[in-house]
């Protein structure tokens, strides 16, 4: 009788204490300078490690909040944690002036994001710009005409709806060119004028919140929220749990073996626990593997393997098969077990602890796309950094973009557009559909690897995070395979709060201009010629007619003349003058002669304008030495 009546309660025991129990979050509060009062989940950039949610983050500038949502920059202008709720605005529709978002944004983007929801309201509305060809309109309900955005050639109108438009439901003449979600207080006439747009572009709109919710998804269940008067609820969706079923057929086997213990039936004790030990067995067994399986499908595609350095120097031969070097570091060739060969890249002058690089290469590891390199593992030993990815076999686009001479590369034209446009995906990738947000501020051609198809990979994505601040990381970004690619605004910033991915888009640029002229960017050694800054000479090169673009057939001619307009939109001087990636798609993808001329940038007049943050020697000479160059 005793040990039945032991085996039940160390059963129940056991159960009780797989239950989980979930620390409140710590108490902290912050602000910007402004009225609002950030808090969990919430944190600012500079808060303390324990403070928020991580995946909340917001950060200030000029005292102002601001938020990075889907590779589109923000004012936070409200936050309600009664009802879970964050207002924003666009901060190029923010003041009230006219103009297009800073990033397309559709709430179907907001319904995919775990993090939030639109807020579905009779006040709630999406504002949609649509470019229709002269002496066109799209013929929509609260239809207005843009005034700074139409010209001789086309017009832009702004449309007011719920739902967002499609381009099914404009004219074939028409476009739908950019989407922003609007919230609008007042009930919205049935014809709303432009002046009543622009007041709904500076009030923007709101979402709601909810990390339950985010937890929840993570584990591959649905999410339902419901309101309550002031109160944000959500109800995670149930499934199938084989633990609570185990538990259930452990109480019932017990209560069988006590009953048959009092009665006369004790000889059938042993064959029940047998039979429920196997049973336990089998269940964990396919318990262990179902979540595993849902594991790699639904929350994490992958997770990086963590060797030691022995394994290391073990798979690459002691460093023998040098591969190249990079900013970053210098790669190696190697070979896993199971004949799967892999580039092992030493990192250089990483100086951070071993849990913030694990951390990082561990969520860096579990990005997957088809035009990005997949990290296989990685060691970390004290100063030893090293990155395990897969082997690309046709090395890096630099390679090929250019033959000995400066001519055009081996590529025919249609290669070329396919490789840009794969960099481009992956770019937008990593800009907001990652959820990562990350700025790789590292775009060149040695950084676009080939795979076996010659598809480009991206490689070295996410390593710039590795670096807590912006000065220890610009001496590796400074070499001189990188400078030509450098955005403007880094040549005068130390400050990475100031960065956004609108230096990947200037970097980008640069690479289209180069595989559209046959020209390779002006070195650092030459940086006194005339030839300064490449956008602006291969702009007055086709003032001249000196790009020879009718010299190709009519098909190379219209995707060489397709990316030299869309790289120059990119190398803009202005970050706020240059698309987003998303809308670099659109421009490649989009007829060449729908695409209107930039302005010609001026580097010289930026950096007058902004000036360097500091006195180093370095930032003045470069100031110095472009004003003489223009």
């Amino acid at each position: 009788m005793k040990k039945p009546a032991a085996l039940f309660c160390l059963l129940l025991f056991v159960s009780i204490n797989e239950i989980e129990s979930r620390n409140d979050p710590p108490e902290c509060s912050s602000s910007c300078g402004d009225s609002l009062e950030i808090r969990y989940p919430f944190r600012l950039t500079d808060d303390p490690v324990a403070c928020g949610d991580h995946d909340f983050q917001l950060y200030c500038r000029n005292n102002i909040t601001m938020i990075n949502f889907h590779a589109g920059l923000y004012y936070v202008k409200g936050i309600s944690y009664d009802d879970h709720s964050i207002h924003l605005a666009d901060i190029d529709l923010a003041d009230g002036s006219c103009g297009l978002p800073y990033r397309s944004l559709s709430m179907e983007e907001i319904e995919m994001d775990d993090r939030y929801q639109s807020v579905n309201s009779s006040r709630s509305y999406t504002i949609s710009y649509v470019r229709c060809s002269s002496n066109n309109t799209s013929n929509l309900v609260n239809e207005s005409r843009v005034p700074c955005l139409s010209q001789n050639s086309s017009d832009v109108y702004v449309n007011v709806s719920w739902p967002r438009l499609t381009s099914y439901d404009v004219p074939k003449t028409c476009k739908v060119i950019a989407a922003v979600p609007a919230y609008y207080e007042e009930p919205l006439p049935e014809n709303a004028s432009y002046e009543t747009v622009l007041k709904m572009q500076e009030s923007g709109f709101r979402m709601r919140w909810s990390v339950e919710c985010r937890d929840c998804r993570a584990k591959g269940r649905g999410c339902v929220y419901k309101s309550a008067d002031t109160d944000f609820l959500y109800k995670c969706e149930a499934e199938y749990d084989y633990y609570a079923e185990l538990v259930y057929i452990y109480t019932a086997l017990a209560a069988m073996g006590l009953a048959a213990v009092i009665g006369i039936f004790r000889f059938i004790l042993l064959p029940l626990v047998i039979f429920a030990f196997l049973l336990h067995k089998y269940l964990s067994t396919r318990n262990k593997k179902d979540g595993r399986e849902n594991s790699s499908q639904i929350q994490q595609p992958f997770t990086p393997e963590m060797f030691n350095y022995t394994d290391i120097l073990s798979m690459s031969n002691n460093f023998k098969d040098k591969l190249g070097q990079g900013c970053f570091g210098t790669v190696y060739k190697g070979q896993l077990p199971g004949d799967c060969t892999i580039a092992v890249k030493k990192l250089e002058s990483i100086k951070v602890g071993e849990e913030h690089f694990i951390n990082g290469v561990s969520r860096n590891g579990q990005i997957q796309h088809p035009n990005l390199v997949p990290i296989l593992g990685f060691c970390s030993e004290g100063p030893k950094h090293v990155l395990v990815n897969k082997y690309m076999p046709n090395g890096s686009l630099d390679k090929y973009i250019f033959s000995d001479g400066g001519n055009p590369g081996l590529f025919s034209w249609e290669k070329i557009s396919e490789i840009v446009m794969g960099t481009a995906r992956g770019i937008e990738f990593l800009h907001g559909r990652s959820k990562g947000d990350i700025v790789h501020l590292d775009i060149k051609p040695q950084n676009i690897l080939l795979d076996g198809n010659f598809r480009p990979r991206i490689s070295d994505f996410g390593l710039a995070k590795l670096y807590p601040k912006m000065h220890d990381f610009m001496p590796l970004y400074g070499r001189s395979e990188t400078m030509g690619y450098m955005a403007p605004e880094l040549m005068i910033s130390r400050d990475f709060k100031a960065v956004s991915c609108k230096a990947d888009v200037y970097s980008f640029g640069m690479i289209m201009l180069e595989m559209a002229c046959g020209r390779r960017h002006v070195v650092v050694d030459a940086i006194n010629s005339s030839k300064v800054h490449f956008p602006t000479w291969v702009y007055e090169l086709n003032e001249r007619g000196d790009l020879e673009f009718e010299n190709l057939t009519e098909s190379d001619a219209v995707i060489a003349r397709k990316l030299f307009i869309t790289g120059l939109w990119c190398t803009q001087t202005h970050p706020s003058d240059r698309p987003s990636m998303t809308r670099v798609l659109e421009m490649l993808q989009t007829n060449h002669s729908d695409l209107e001329m930039p302005p010609k940038p001026v580097l010289a007049q930026y950096l007058r304008e902004t000036k360097p943050d500091s006195d180093s020697p370095k930032e003045m000479l470069l100031l110095e030495t472009v004003e003489r160059s223009s």
